[in-house]
This record gives C-alpha cells, sequence and structure tokens, in this order.
C-alpha cells in the first residue's frame, strides 16, 4: 500500500510502474484516488475551520449574555447551530470519502525495486545463478508418487476418502523423512539467529487484508465458515500480523523470526490439484523466516534470506537455482522476490521450492507495524522467506538422492534426526 503523499507528488512514477505490471486497467485508481485525496482534504479544512470557528463564537456568546445581550448571543447561536449542521455532514461523509479512497489504495501496486525485470508473467521471470550441477543419472528415476509408494509411504486413496482430492497421508519412513526435514530446518534457521515460533494457525480478516492483496485471499485462503477467521496460507500471515498496531523498538530491530505451520490453500487456477503426486496440494508444512528491520537495511536482508535457502538445499545434496521474479509475476505488495528451484532429475528441469519476498513498507502502512528512533516515527520494511515447505521439499530430495536398486540415500544432514539411518530401503 502505498503512502497518498507519494501518490499525489509522483502520479506518473505510479503509472509507470502500473504499466510496468501490465495492470493498465488500475490506471485509472491513481486519477481518482488524488480526486478522492483532494476532496477529502478540503472538506476536513472546511471541518477543522466550522471547529475553530464554533469556539470562538460560543466564548463571543458567553459575553453577550454576561452583558446582557441575548438578542446578538442569539444570532450568533443560529450561526453555531449552522456549522453543527455543517459538521454533522462533513463528518460521515469524510468516512465514507476515505474508505473509498482506502480501497483504492489497497488495489494500487506496490513500487518494485529498479532491479526487476521487466515481463508479463512467470515465464519471463530471468535465471540469475545455479547453486551444484544438475546431475541426470545413467538410470530411470520413477514418478515421485510411484517411489514412494515402493515405501508404502503414501495413500491418497483413504485421503480421498476423508478429505477429497489434494489431500495425502504420509506413512512409515518417507513420513519420518518428511518431519525429519522440517526438524532440520528448524535448527538450520535457530543455528543462523533466528527465533523460533510456532504462531496461530488461523487469523482474521483485518490481519489477511493487511499481508496480502485481495485477488491473493480470493485464490488462496480458506475462510471459516460464520467466523471471522481464514486458515492461514503460510505463516508469514500470523507472524507479520503478531506486531499489528505495534510500535517495536528501534534497538531491537532487527527482528529474525523463523516460524513452523501447516498451510492451507486453495490453489485456484489452471494449474490445477495432482490426482496422484503430492506435488501441488491444498495442504502442507512449512518452515518460514520472517525480518522486520529499518528500510535501509531490507535489501541487505532480502539477499541473506534467499541464500539461506540454496546454503539449505545444498546441505541436502539438490542442486538449485535462482530466478529473479519479472514484474508480472510479483503480488501488488511486494517490491523484489526470487524463487529457488530444486534440479529435479526426472524431469530434467528446476521447480519452485522457495520464494523470497521483500514488501518494503507495504504490509507495515496496511498493519500500523512501526517504530520509533531519534527522527521519530517511521514503518519498519518486512520481507519473508521460504526455509523449506514440504512435502514438495520431500520431492526434491528424494528425486535427487535415488538410487539404481530403488532405495533413497539420506543425507548426512538429516541422519541424526533419521535415528542414524543412512539408506531407506523400499519395502516392494
Amino acid at each position: 500500500m502505498l503512502d497518498i503523499k507519494f501518490l499525489r507528488e509522483n502520479p506518473e512514477i505510479v503509472k509507470e510502474n502500473i504499466k510496468k505490471k501490465f495492470q493498465d486497467a488500475k490506471l485509472v485508481l491513481v486519477d481518482e484516488a488524488i480526486e478522492l485525496d483532494k476532496e477529502i482534504r478540503a472538506l476536513k479544512a472546511e471541518g477543522e475551520a466550522l471547529r475553530a470557528s464554533r469556539n470562538e463564537l460560543s466564548k463571543q456568546i458567553g459575553f453577550l449574555m454576561k452583558n446582557k445581550e441575548p438578542d446578538k448571543a442569539n444570532e450568533i447561536k443560529a450561526t453555531v447551530s449552522k456549522n453543527n449542521e455543517r459538521i454533522a455532514q462533513i463528518d460521515p461523509l469524510l468516512d465514507q470519502l476515505t474508505e473509498e479512497l482506502n480501497q483504492k489504495m489497497l488495489i494500487i501496486p506496490q513500487i518494485v525495486d529498479a532491479n526487476v525485470p521487466v515481463g508479463k508473467d512467470d515465464s519471463e521471470n530471468v535465471e540469475v545463478e545455479k547453486f551444484g550441477d544438475p546431475v541426470i543419472p545413467a538410470y530411470e528415476i520413477p514418478y515421485h508418487a510411484d517411489i514412494i509408494a515402493r515405501f508404502n509411504g503414501l495413500d491418497k486413496d483413504a485421503s480421498g476418502r476423508t478429505s477429497g482430492n489434494g489431500f495425502y497421508y504420509l506413512m512409515g519412513d518417507i513420513a519420518r523423512l518428511h518431519s525429519a526435514m522440517l526438524s532440520y530446518a528448524r535448527d538450520y534457521m535457530i543455528n543462523k539467529g533466528f527465533v523460533y515460533c510456532i504462531p496461530p494457525f488461523m487469523i482474521r480478516s483485518d490481519v489477511v487484508n493487511g499481508v496480502m492483496s485481495f485477488a491473493e485471499m480470493e485464490n488462496m485462503m480458506y475462510k471459516i465458515e460464520g467466523e471471522d477467521l481464514f486458515l492461514i496460507g503460510t505463516s508469514e500471515h500470523s507472524m507479520i500480523g503478531r506486531f499489528k498496531g505495534q510500535i517495536v523498538k528501534e534497538q531491537e530491530l532487527p527482528i529474525t523470526l523463523t516460524s513452523y505451520s501447516p498451510c492451507f490453500r486453495k490453489e485456484v487456477g489452471a494449474h490445477g490439484i495432482e490426482e496422484r503426486g503430492i506435488y501441488r496440494v491444498h495442504q502442507f508444512e512449512k518452515q518460514e523466516m520472517i525480518v522486520l528491520c529499518k528500510p535501509e537495511e531490507s535489501m541487505d536482508w532480502y539477499n541473506k534470506m534467499w541464500s539461506y535457502t540454496v546454503e539449505f538445499f545444498r546441505s541436502l545434496d539438490v542442486p538449485v537455482r535462482t530466478l529473479e521474479c519479472c514484474t508480472g509475476d510479483l503480488a501488488d505488495l511486494k517490491v523484489r522476490s526470487c524463487d529457488v528451484e530444486a534440479w529435479s532429475p526426472r524431469q530434467q528441469k528446476y521447480f519452485e521450492v522457495g520464494s523470497c519476498s521483500t514488501l518494503g513498507d507495504a504490509q507495515a502502512r496496511r498493519l500500523g507495524i512501526r517504530t520509533k528512533g531519534e527522527n521519530g516515527t517511521y514503518l519498519v520494511h518486512t520481507l519473508n522467506n521460504t526455509v523449506l515447505a514440504t512435502p514438495r521439499g520431500l520431492i526434491a530430495v528424494i528425486e535427487n538422492n535415488y538410487n539404481a536398486d530403488g532405495s533413497v540415500s539420506v543425507p548426512k544432514a538429516l541422519q541424526p534426526y533419521m535415528g542414524g539411518l543412512s539408506v531407506l530401503k523400499p519395502i516392494k
């Protein structure tokens, strides 16, 4: 969400930014917002002038009554009455126009960073760097659901009966490997100096509106019927919401947190939900990292955060690459974002396993998250990044550690969490 002052003073920059995001239908919002802002400021000025006049006239009434001049006092009372009538008209109109302006400002995209490449959609994201050598083994690597089936590790028939498509039961060693990855991700981030958290898994609508755009909410969030509660799509939502309306101490910045949660997503869109596999599902688990910092430190933290995810997957023997997200692929609140993609030796291409974003002061402005320093009170910057989202991360580890005999090597980093097991051997 932009500062209305910035929009007022830089309408052409805002419009150019909208064009870069290929959202030309929103261009009209800029002029509409400016006109609403002008009307609001005029009404506020009128209301303040009327209140100041009322206060002065009230003093005169008291003076005239004291000097036994009731006729003049009554004339002034009539003026005060008219002022009060106008004030009574202005106040609800101000509320209405302010709400209209707020709704438009919520839709106008955040100004993207100068380093963001211009492109219409994710097909125009730009590869930045590869880490690790992608290997194509001499033997065939089956589809991940078929590999897991050999360990009796997946039951989608039962989950179909209990919950429908997009859900799953993980079983045995595969479920254990899944949990081991999450435990390792937790400890990995704790060792980086992040504070571990388990947040609420449901949040209210005012928090949802503070952390994401309306379009994202419609496509992602599950609403709890009859209550003002939504299931979180990522723990970032409730972690940032934790600071809603707060003034954090400047000396406490940066605040670095890592959180575990289950995540729930509708996954509305053309990509659909997988019938057999567990790549795109309605429910998954995630270790996230969240940072609140000073504005001048946000880009340094952005680069640190995505590098942590790269380092994490490399420690699991998974080759990865980073992609700079283009303007058309950025959600409206984001200033800059990059994806971390893991190598799939079966598909012989990369697939997304994490995403790192800096949102500037957009979430902080919506939620009223500020800090106070020597130069006054100002909005913090917020960032988030995926350490591990699994079972998607599980797929990457299984494929990249799959052996010709059908076994799966357990990466050394995970072996302490697997009771010392170094190899998972298929049952079938």
